[in-house]
Protein backbone atom coordinates (compact mmCIF):
# COMPACT_ATOMS: atom_id res chain seq x y z
CA UNK A 1 0.00 0.00 0.00
CA UNK A 2 1.54 3.70 -0.78
CA UNK A 3 2.08 6.23 1.73
CA UNK A 4 -0.73 8.43 -0.21
CA UNK A 5 -3.40 5.54 0.48
CA UNK A 6 -2.53 5.16 3.76
CA UNK A 7 -3.02 8.78 4.66
CA UNK A 8 -6.09 8.48 2.97
CA UNK A 9 -6.93 5.90 5.18
CA UNK A 10 -5.91 7.07 8.49
CA UNK A 11 -7.61 10.54 7.60
CA UNK A 12 -11.02 8.36 7.14
CA UNK A 13 -10.96 6.43 10.41
CA UNK A 14 -9.52 9.07 12.58
CA UNK A 15 -12.58 11.31 10.95
CA UNK A 16 -15.14 8.87 11.98
CA UNK A 17 -15.82 8.62 8.04
CA UNK A 18 -17.19 5.38 6.97
CA UNK A 19 -14.84 3.00 5.00
CA UNK A 20 -15.94 1.65 1.50
CA UNK A 21 -15.87 -1.81 0.37
CA UNK A 22 -12.94 -0.69 -2.18
CA UNK A 23 -11.35 0.76 1.38
CA UNK A 24 -11.82 -3.03 2.88
CA UNK A 25 -10.07 -5.08 0.12
CA UNK A 26 -7.07 -1.94 0.67
CA UNK A 27 -6.63 -2.82 4.46
CA UNK A 28 -6.74 -6.75 3.50
CA UNK A 29 -3.92 -6.07 0.84
CA UNK A 30 -1.25 -4.33 3.46
CA UNK A 31 1.40 -6.43 4.44
CA UNK A 32 1.83 -3.54 7.06
CA UNK A 33 0.23 -5.80 10.16
CA UNK A 34 1.69 -3.13 12.79
CA UNK A 35 0.22 -0.12 10.87
CA UNK A 36 -3.64 -2.09 10.51
CA UNK A 37 -3.26 -3.03 14.08
CA UNK A 38 -2.31 0.03 15.49
CA UNK A 39 -5.34 1.96 13.44
CA UNK A 40 -7.95 -0.89 14.27
CA UNK A 41 -6.56 -0.23 18.11
CA UNK A 42 -6.99 3.55 17.79
CA UNK A 43 -11.02 2.66 16.99
CA UNK A 44 -11.44 0.07 20.07
CA UNK A 45 -9.75 2.24 22.51
CA UNK A 46 -12.40 5.02 21.12
CA UNK A 47 -15.10 2.72 21.73
CA UNK A 48 -14.11 0.94 24.81
CA UNK A 49 -10.91 2.33 26.59
CA UNK A 50 -8.55 0.09 28.07
CA UNK A 51 -11.64 -2.34 28.89
CA UNK A 52 -11.24 -6.67 27.70
CA UNK A 53 -14.73 -7.75 28.59
CA UNK A 54 -15.30 -11.36 29.27
CA UNK A 55 -18.09 -13.60 31.09
CA UNK A 56 -18.38 -16.88 33.02
CA UNK A 57 -20.38 -19.15 30.84
CA UNK A 58 -21.10 -22.84 29.88
CA UNK A 59 -21.66 -24.44 25.89
CA UNK A 60 -24.65 -27.22 25.90
CA UNK A 61 -25.34 -29.03 22.57
CA UNK A 62 -28.21 -31.32 23.12
CA UNK A 63 -27.89 -32.95 20.20
CA UNK A 64 -25.50 -33.50 17.21
CA UNK A 65 -28.00 -35.41 15.26
CA UNK A 66 -28.03 -33.29 11.94
CA UNK A 67 -29.76 -33.53 8.32
CA UNK A 68 -26.91 -31.06 6.93
CA UNK A 69 -23.22 -32.64 6.10
CA UNK A 70 -22.03 -28.49 5.86
CA UNK A 71 -18.68 -29.01 4.34
CA UNK A 72 -16.45 -27.54 7.32
CA UNK A 73 -18.56 -29.47 10.14
CA UNK A 74 -17.17 -32.11 12.16
CA UNK A 75 -19.66 -31.99 14.78
CA UNK A 76 -22.77 -33.46 12.67
CA UNK A 77 -24.31 -37.41 13.49
CA UNK A 78 -26.58 -39.26 10.90
CA UNK A 79 -29.36 -41.13 13.30
CA UNK A 80 -27.90 -44.12 13.99
CA UNK A 81 -24.47 -43.61 13.73
CA UNK A 82 -22.34 -44.37 16.46
CA UNK A 83 -21.28 -41.29 18.13
CA UNK A 84 -25.15 -39.63 17.60
CA UNK A 85 -26.50 -38.52 20.38
CA UNK A 86 -29.97 -36.63 22.16
CA UNK A 87 -29.87 -35.29 25.52
CA UNK A 88 -33.67 -35.89 27.36
CA UNK A 89 -34.82 -32.56 28.73
CA UNK A 90 -33.97 -33.76 32.73
CA UNK A 91 -30.58 -35.25 31.33
CA UNK A 92 -29.74 -31.13 29.86
CA UNK A 93 -31.44 -29.76 32.58
CA UNK A 94 -28.84 -31.97 35.11
CA UNK A 95 -25.79 -31.53 32.73
CA UNK A 96 -26.47 -27.71 33.27
CA UNK A 97 -26.47 -28.02 36.70
CA UNK A 98 -23.31 -29.57 37.23
CA UNK A 99 -22.07 -25.91 35.72
CA UNK A 100 -23.84 -24.13 37.81
CA UNK A 101 -20.26 -23.17 39.64
CA UNK A 102 -18.09 -20.00 40.04
CA UNK A 103 -21.57 -17.71 39.18
CA UNK A 104 -22.29 -18.90 35.90
CA UNK A 105 -24.00 -15.95 34.09
CA UNK A 106 -24.44 -17.74 30.94
CA UNK A 107 -25.87 -20.59 28.74
CA UNK A 108 -24.87 -21.28 25.43
CA UNK A 109 -26.64 -23.72 23.45
CA UNK A 110 -26.50 -24.72 19.56
CA UNK A 111 -27.42 -28.20 18.37
CA UNK A 112 -27.36 -30.22 15.02
CA UNK A 113 -30.68 -29.72 13.23
CA UNK A 114 -32.45 -32.64 14.14
CA UNK A 115 -34.76 -34.42 11.41
CA UNK A 116 -37.46 -36.04 14.17
CA UNK A 117 -37.63 -34.00 17.59
CA UNK A 118 -40.79 -32.48 17.99
CA UNK A 119 -40.88 -28.35 18.00
CA UNK A 120 -42.10 -28.58 21.50
CA UNK A 121 -38.86 -29.92 22.95
CA UNK A 122 -36.76 -26.45 22.46
CA UNK A 123 -39.02 -24.20 24.32
CA UNK A 124 -39.75 -27.15 27.23
CA UNK A 125 -35.99 -27.83 27.25
CA UNK A 126 -35.31 -23.56 27.34
CA UNK A 127 -38.19 -23.72 30.42
CA UNK A 128 -36.73 -26.36 32.10
CA UNK A 129 -33.25 -24.65 32.02
CA UNK A 130 -34.57 -21.29 33.25
CA UNK A 131 -36.54 -23.23 36.56
CA UNK A 132 -33.27 -24.66 37.65
CA UNK A 133 -31.30 -21.97 37.01
CA UNK A 134 -32.48 -18.46 36.91
CA UNK A 135 -29.91 -16.63 37.18
CA UNK A 136 -28.17 -17.55 34.31
CA UNK A 137 -29.27 -16.34 30.72
CA UNK A 138 -29.78 -18.69 28.03
CA UNK A 139 -27.89 -17.29 24.85
CA UNK A 140 -29.88 -20.09 22.61
CA UNK A 141 -30.12 -21.32 18.97
CA UNK A 142 -28.73 -19.73 15.50
CA UNK A 143 -30.40 -18.25 12.72
CA UNK A 144 -30.34 -21.79 10.63
CA UNK A 145 -32.32 -23.73 13.65
CA UNK A 146 -35.32 -20.63 14.15
CA UNK A 147 -35.82 -21.70 10.08
CA UNK A 148 -35.51 -25.43 10.83
CA UNK A 149 -38.08 -24.77 13.72
CA UNK A 150 -40.30 -23.15 11.24
CA UNK A 151 -40.11 -26.01 9.30
CA UNK A 152 -40.69 -28.70 11.81
CA UNK A 153 -43.36 -26.27 13.25
CA UNK A 154 -45.08 -24.64 10.73
CA UNK A 155 -45.21 -21.52 12.84
CA UNK A 156 -43.45 -18.75 11.60
CA UNK A 157 -40.00 -17.22 12.81
CA UNK A 158 -41.93 -14.17 15.11
CA UNK A 159 -44.29 -16.70 16.61
CA UNK A 160 -41.53 -19.32 17.54
CA UNK A 161 -39.28 -16.36 19.22
CA UNK A 162 -42.39 -15.13 20.94
CA UNK A 163 -42.45 -18.52 22.63
CA UNK A 164 -38.77 -18.90 23.26
CA UNK A 165 -38.63 -15.54 24.65
CA UNK A 166 -41.50 -16.61 27.06
CA UNK A 167 -39.85 -20.03 27.49
CA UNK A 168 -36.08 -17.47 28.87
CA UNK A 169 -34.52 -16.73 25.42
CA UNK A 170 -32.32 -13.67 26.15
CA UNK A 171 -30.26 -14.03 23.61
CA UNK A 172 -29.74 -16.24 19.73
CA UNK A 173 -26.47 -16.88 18.79
CA UNK A 174 -24.75 -15.76 16.36
CA UNK A 175 -23.82 -18.87 14.18
CA UNK A 176 -24.79 -20.13 10.55
CA UNK A 177 -23.82 -16.98 9.11
CA UNK A 178 -20.16 -18.99 8.11
CA UNK A 179 -19.77 -16.41 5.04
CA UNK A 180 -23.03 -15.18 3.04
CA UNK A 181 -21.55 -14.69 -0.16
CA UNK A 182 -23.15 -17.38 -2.37
CA UNK A 183 -20.12 -18.17 -4.70
CA UNK A 184 -18.71 -19.49 -1.30
CA UNK A 185 -21.73 -20.65 0.38
CA UNK A 186 -23.23 -22.86 -2.11
CA UNK A 187 -19.62 -25.27 -1.62
CA UNK A 188 -19.17 -25.26 2.50
CA UNK A 189 -23.23 -25.05 3.75
CA UNK A 190 -25.96 -27.93 3.28
CA UNK A 191 -28.96 -26.46 4.49
CA UNK A 192 -31.36 -24.05 3.09
CA UNK A 193 -29.94 -20.75 5.57
CA UNK A 194 -28.85 -18.11 3.52
CA UNK A 195 -28.62 -14.41 3.76
CA UNK A 196 -32.22 -13.49 3.23
CA UNK A 197 -33.49 -15.86 5.81
CA UNK A 198 -30.29 -15.33 8.19
CA UNK A 199 -30.95 -11.82 8.03
CA UNK A 200 -34.86 -11.88 8.71
CA UNK A 201 -34.72 -13.74 11.56
CA UNK A 202 -32.04 -11.71 13.34
CA UNK A 203 -33.76 -8.60 12.48
CA UNK A 204 -37.06 -10.12 13.89
CA UNK A 205 -35.17 -10.58 17.26
CA UNK A 206 -33.90 -7.31 17.19
CA UNK A 207 -37.77 -5.79 16.80
CA UNK A 208 -38.63 -8.12 20.08
CA UNK A 209 -35.79 -6.02 22.02
CA UNK A 210 -33.10 -9.00 21.84
CA UNK A 211 -29.84 -8.22 21.15
CA UNK A 212 -27.69 -10.68 19.60
CA UNK A 213 -23.67 -11.51 18.05
CA UNK A 214 -22.90 -12.06 14.72
CA UNK A 215 -19.98 -14.29 13.50
CA UNK A 216 -18.24 -14.72 10.59
CA UNK A 217 -16.59 -18.44 9.53
CA UNK A 218 -12.92 -17.18 7.83
CA UNK A 219 -9.66 -19.13 6.81
CA UNK A 220 -11.04 -21.82 3.94
CA UNK A 221 -12.19 -21.23 0.68
CA UNK A 222 -12.96 -17.71 0.89
CA UNK A 223 -10.96 -14.87 -0.45
CA UNK A 224 -10.35 -11.08 1.27
CA UNK A 225 -13.50 -9.46 -0.71
CA UNK A 226 -15.61 -12.09 0.77
CA UNK A 227 -15.12 -11.34 4.23
CA UNK A 228 -15.50 -7.81 3.34
CA UNK A 229 -18.87 -8.23 1.38
CA UNK A 230 -20.11 -10.24 4.48
CA UNK A 231 -18.93 -7.64 7.46
CA UNK A 232 -20.83 -4.53 4.65
CA UNK A 233 -23.99 -6.93 4.70
CA UNK A 234 -24.17 -7.08 8.50
CA UNK A 235 -23.65 -3.18 8.79
CA UNK A 236 -25.54 -2.43 6.41
CA UNK A 237 -28.27 -4.32 8.86
CA UNK A 238 -27.38 -3.49 12.05
CA UNK A 239 -27.79 0.05 10.49
CA UNK A 240 -31.47 -0.45 9.93
CA UNK A 241 -31.79 -2.25 13.75
CA UNK A 242 -29.03 -1.57 15.67
CA UNK A 243 -29.27 -5.06 17.50
CA UNK A 244 -25.51 -6.38 16.88
CA UNK A 245 -23.73 -6.24 20.22
CA UNK A 246 -20.80 -7.98 19.07
CA UNK A 247 -19.09 -8.82 15.91
CA UNK A 248 -16.93 -12.48 16.11
CA UNK A 249 -14.91 -13.89 13.44
CA UNK A 250 -14.55 -17.09 14.10
CA UNK A 251 -11.47 -19.27 12.38
CA UNK A 252 -11.86 -22.12 10.15
CA UNK A 253 -10.56 -25.13 12.26
CA UNK A 254 -9.23 -28.64 10.77
CA UNK A 255 -9.78 -31.50 12.22
CA UNK A 256 -7.25 -33.60 14.29
CA UNK A 257 -9.25 -35.23 16.59
CA UNK A 258 -12.67 -36.06 15.55
CA UNK A 259 -11.75 -39.12 13.28
CA UNK A 260 -12.09 -42.06 15.82
CA UNK A 261 -15.01 -43.96 13.25
CA UNK A 262 -12.70 -43.21 10.40
CA UNK A 263 -14.95 -40.76 8.75
CA UNK A 264 -13.38 -37.51 7.44
CA UNK A 265 -16.66 -35.42 7.68
CA UNK A 266 -14.50 -31.80 7.54
CA UNK A 267 -14.28 -31.77 3.53
CA UNK A 268 -12.97 -28.93 3.00
CA UNK A 269 -9.60 -30.17 5.11
CA UNK A 270 -8.27 -31.58 2.33
CA UNK A 271 -7.73 -28.23 0.21
CA UNK A 272 -7.33 -25.55 2.88
CA UNK A 273 -4.45 -24.26 4.96
CA UNK A 274 -5.83 -22.94 8.10
CA UNK A 275 -5.12 -19.10 8.51
CA UNK A 276 -1.91 -17.88 10.37
CA UNK A 277 -1.92 -15.85 12.93
CA UNK A 278 -1.06 -13.02 11.05
CA UNK A 279 -4.15 -12.86 8.91
CA UNK A 280 -6.47 -13.36 12.14
CA UNK A 281 -5.06 -10.19 13.43
CA UNK A 282 -5.11 -8.61 10.11
CA UNK A 283 -9.18 -9.77 10.32
CA UNK A 284 -9.88 -8.86 13.54
CA UNK A 285 -8.13 -5.30 12.49
CA UNK A 286 -9.96 -5.28 9.39
CA UNK A 287 -13.54 -5.93 10.42
CA UNK A 288 -13.18 -3.72 12.98
CA UNK A 289 -12.18 -0.92 11.05
CA UNK A 290 -15.29 -1.81 8.90
CA UNK A 291 -17.70 -2.79 11.66
CA UNK A 292 -18.08 1.08 12.84
CA UNK A 293 -21.66 0.72 14.65
CA UNK A 294 -20.91 -2.60 16.71
CA UNK A 295 -19.66 -1.54 19.84
CA UNK A 296 -18.01 -4.78 20.50
CA UNK A 297 -15.58 -7.63 18.71
CA UNK A 298 -14.68 -11.13 20.57
CA UNK A 299 -12.10 -13.05 19.76
CA UNK A 300 -12.99 -16.57 20.47
CA UNK A 301 -9.93 -17.91 22.28
CA UNK A 302 -10.95 -21.47 21.78
CA UNK A 303 -10.74 -21.29 18.15
CA UNK A 304 -7.22 -19.06 18.34
CA UNK A 305 -5.37 -20.20 20.83
CA UNK A 306 -4.71 -18.07 23.38
CA UNK A 307 -1.69 -16.64 22.72
CA UNK A 308 -3.23 -14.93 19.14
CA UNK A 309 -6.61 -14.61 21.64
CA UNK A 310 -4.44 -11.87 23.10
CA UNK A 311 -2.61 -10.54 20.78
CA UNK A 312 -6.24 -9.78 18.93
CA UNK A 313 -7.21 -7.45 21.54
CA UNK A 314 -4.12 -5.14 19.94
CA UNK A 315 -5.58 -5.53 16.59
CA UNK A 316 -9.77 -4.54 17.65
CA UNK A 317 -10.69 -6.95 19.87
CA UNK A 318 -12.29 -5.92 23.00
CA UNK A 319 -13.77 -9.64 24.42
CA UNK A 320 -12.48 -12.56 25.69
CA UNK A 321 -15.56 -14.64 25.33
CA UNK A 322 -15.57 -16.78 28.82
CA UNK A 323 -14.68 -19.90 30.66
CA UNK A 324 -16.33 -22.07 28.18
CA UNK A 325 -15.07 -25.62 29.86
CA UNK A 326 -16.23 -27.54 26.33
CA UNK A 327 -16.79 -26.88 23.25
CA UNK A 328 -17.88 -29.93 20.71
CA UNK A 329 -18.35 -27.89 17.64
CA UNK A 330 -14.60 -27.68 17.17
CA UNK A 331 -11.33 -28.40 18.51
CA UNK A 332 -8.01 -27.54 19.67
CA UNK A 333 -6.87 -27.71 15.93
CA UNK A 334 -3.77 -24.96 15.99
CA UNK A 335 -1.95 -27.38 18.66
CA UNK A 336 -0.88 -24.93 20.40
CA UNK A 337 -2.39 -26.83 22.83
CA UNK A 338 -5.49 -24.32 23.82
CA UNK A 339 -7.02 -25.54 26.90
CA UNK A 340 -10.27 -26.67 27.04
CA UNK A 341 -11.19 -24.51 29.92
CA UNK A 342 -10.34 -20.93 31.58
CA UNK A 343 -11.06 -20.30 35.13
CA UNK A 344 -12.56 -16.41 36.03
CA UNK A 345 -8.72 -15.60 37.42
CA UNK A 346 -7.45 -17.69 34.22
CA UNK A 347 -9.00 -15.24 32.17
CA UNK A 348 -8.34 -11.93 34.71
CA UNK A 349 -4.51 -13.17 34.11
CA UNK A 350 -4.33 -13.10 30.65
CA UNK A 351 -6.52 -9.99 30.07
CA UNK A 352 -4.13 -8.59 32.80
CA UNK A 353 -0.85 -9.90 30.81
CA UNK A 354 -2.25 -8.45 27.14
CA UNK A 355 -2.03 -5.03 29.53
CA UNK A 356 -5.81 -4.20 29.70
CA UNK A 357 -8.08 -3.87 32.37
CA UNK A 358 -10.66 -7.09 33.21
CA UNK A 359 -14.37 -5.98 33.06
CA UNK A 360 -16.67 -9.36 33.88
CA UNK A 361 -20.07 -8.57 31.55
CA UNK A 362 -23.09 -10.43 30.95
CA UNK A 363 -25.18 -11.43 28.04
CA UNK A 364 -26.08 -7.81 27.19
CA UNK A 365 -22.85 -6.65 27.86
CA UNK A 366 -23.84 -5.21 31.03
CA UNK A 367 -21.40 -4.73 33.66
CA UNK A 368 -21.44 -7.51 36.62
CA UNK A 369 -17.70 -6.65 37.97
CA UNK A 370 -14.94 -4.31 36.92
CA UNK A 371 -11.49 -5.99 38.42
CA UNK A 372 -7.89 -3.74 38.64
CA UNK A 373 -5.95 -3.33 35.45
CA UNK A 374 -1.93 -4.80 35.21
CA UNK A 375 0.21 -4.28 38.44
CA UNK A 376 2.22 -1.04 37.46
CA UNK A 377 4.84 -1.82 39.48
CA UNK A 378 5.71 -5.08 37.66
CA UNK A 379 7.05 -2.71 34.47
CA UNK A 380 8.70 1.05 34.42
CA UNK A 381 5.68 2.18 31.94
CA UNK A 382 2.92 -0.38 31.34
CA UNK A 383 1.86 -1.02 27.75
CA UNK A 384 -0.43 -3.37 26.19
CA UNK A 385 1.12 -6.02 24.19
CA UNK A 386 2.81 -5.63 20.62
CA UNK A 387 3.35 -7.79 18.10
Amino acid sequence: MDAGLKRELEEKVRSGERLTREDGIALYESDDLAWLGGLAHEVRTRKNGDVVHFNVNRHLNMTNVCTASCAYCSFQRKPGEKDAYTMRIEEAVRLAKAMENENLTELHIVNGLHPSLPWRYYPRSLSALKEALPNVSLKAFTATEIHHFETISGLSASEILDELIEAGLESLTGGGAEIFDWEVRQHIVDHNTHWEDWSRIHRLAHEKGLKTPATMLYGHIEEPRHRVDHVLRLRELQDETGGFQVFIPLRYQHDFVDMKDGKVRNRLQARTTMATGAEALKTFAVSRLLFDNVPHVKVFWVMHGVQTAQLALQHGADDMDGSVVEYKITHDADNYGTPNKLTRDDLLELIREAGFRPVERNTRYEVIREYPGPDASLRETPQAMRV
